[in-house]
């Protein structure tokens, strides 16, 4: 059976306990499921960002990332001066 759209369409059947599987290759992945109207779905594969990291991905903590990566990519790590930085994290200085 095929779409208007030439796309397969499968038949599933609901259980007893209201699921459908989707497939293995959908297995662990979060998806949005969107009641278009009484009996119709849109089932979405997406990718959920926690409130508590949604900080991470506004422009300016993206560029912030990104420097930061560049920088550490160019300069090698060194504890040479690692005595320095402890006394100054101690304290309370930058």
């Amino acid at each position: 059976m095929t779409s208007a759209t030439s796309r397969p369409v499968n038949v599933k059947v609901v259980g007893a306990n209201g699921q459908i599987s989707l497939g293995k290759q959908f297995a662990g992945r979060q998806v949005l499921v969107e009641e278009q109207e009484a009996g119709v779905w849109l089932v979405r594969t997406a990718t959920v960002v926690p409130d508590n990291e949604r900080w991470l991905h506004a422009p300016a903590a993206a560029s912030d990332l990104s420097h930061a990566l560049s920088w550490a990519a160019q300069n090698a790590p060194d504890d040479a001066a690692l005595e320095n930085t402890l006394t100054r994290l101690s304290h309370g200085q930058q």
